[in-house]
């Protein structure tokens, strides 16, 4: 029971932590695709020869947003941009500083994000430009209490005064990584238009349709933004797409050396199988001899120690298996709506592994019993 002890925890050990790889490959891929693996964004890059009045012509504009959306209609669901400024307000007895973005309707589908309360921007406060808000989640608790109090309230912004219609969130964590941050607020570009002296759209985005046009859309994005300014002016067109192969690349490399480690367990274990089977070679060698003595043929003993060997092998390796599997699938019980991936061929490598263990291992004392002279063994004391 001991030597199948240590077959239980190498072979549980392989089959959990293969789980735990693919779960936390899961999870990062899935903040990854969640941001947008087929999403292209564009920025202007200013150069280092440009002077103001041409580096303020170079600048990514609405009606660059407009031609991108009517050549590669077929191609994208939405493009959308944003302009953005800063404002301050009194927030919990001091000045702070907030993040005022301007956008479209596009915005939501296109950046993943939730509304949690009220609505979000529609084609109407763009086109009417509408003096409405919507405030990211944490600012909304913050200046009145909770997400649906903040709704239908009214908020200053650049000295006008602004309806609150709803409050948002990013649906999948970016870490701060992008343009919104928890004192955000959201109007319509059109109004932004009013406070900020060039239009200048920082980023632009693009939705793609198909994620295998993902890098065509990439570079049709790039000539046309290329196309409808200056020569010499330099924009930085990328995809999520090389972030999400990198990604992989990474997920499995570290699956296989965990793997790896993982099976060592198993290979200390088979030696410990071994030095037990040695040990009982040696307490039993009268036994053996006295089977050799009535006619037992060397292939029947060599079996014989060799089937212990693998029996201890795999009984260790079926409680191994079953630990392996019943621990992820027990989280279901204390964890509400998570979905731990357990690997089918974890478990058949786990089950061929310790099955090899127990051949390999056992061959050894096997052969060392079926070797054994008779006689001197029957006179072993």
């Amino acid at each position: 029971m001991l030597t199948a002890l240590g077959m239980v925890i190498g072979t549980a050990s392989v089959i959990l932590v293969v789980t735990i790889s693919l779960t936390s490959q899961d999870y990062i891929l899935d903040q990854i695709e969640g941001v947008g693996s087929n999403m292209v964004f564009a920025s202007y890059e200013i150069g280092t020869q440009s002077s103001s009045a041409e580096v303020s012509g170079d600048y990514i504009k609405t009606s660059d947003v407009q031609a991108i959306r009517e050549q590669l209609a077929p191609r994208i669901t939405a493009a959308t941009g944003i302009e953005s400024n800063y404002d301050s307000m009194f927030l919990n007895g001091r000045e702070q500083r907030l993040l005022v973005i301007g956008s479209d309707e596009y915005y939501k589908p296109v950046r993943n994000i939730a509304v949690l309360a009220g609505r979000f921007l529609d084609a109407g406060d763009i086109s009417l430009r509408q003096k409405v808000a919507l405030l990211t989640q944490k600012l909304a608790v913050s200046i009145y209490g909770s997400q649906q109090a903040a709704v239908g309230q009214m908020i200053k912004i650049r000295g006008l005064q602004f309806t609150i219609i709803g409050t948002f969130k990013e649906k999948v964590d970016t870490f701060g990584q992008s343009e919104l941050n928890d004192k955000t607020v959201l109007i319509p570009i059109t109004v932004q238009q009013y406070f900020v002296p060039v239009d200048r759209i920082d980023p632009l985005y693009v939705q793609v349709r198909n994620p295998a046009d993902v890098e065509s859309v990439t570079a049709e994005v790039q000539e046309i933004l290329q196309s409808r300014h200056r020569v010499g002016a330099t924009y930085k067109v990328e995809n999520l797409g090389a972030i999400l192969a990198a990604a992989k690349s990474i997920a499995l490399v570290l699956s296989l050396v965990l793997v790896l480690v993982s099976a060592i367990a198993l290979v200390i274990s088979g030696i410990g199988i071994m030095n037990i089977m040695l040990v009982t070679v040696t307490e039993r060698t009268r036994e053996i001899g006295l089977r050799k003595a009535v006619g037992a043929p060397r292939r029947d003993i060599l079996m014989q120690f060799l089937l212990e060997a693998v029996l201890i092998s795999l009984s260790g390796g079926s409680l191994g298996i079953v630990l392996g599997v019943a621990m992820p699938l027990s989280v279901r019980f204390f964890v509400d709506n998570l979905n731990i991936p357990i690997s089918v061929w974890s478990i058949v490598i786990a089950f061929t592994v310790s099955s090899l263990v127990g051949l390999i291992f056992g061959i050894l004392p096997a052969s060392r019993a079926s070797r054994l002279n008779p006689t001197e063994a029957l006179r072993y004391e």
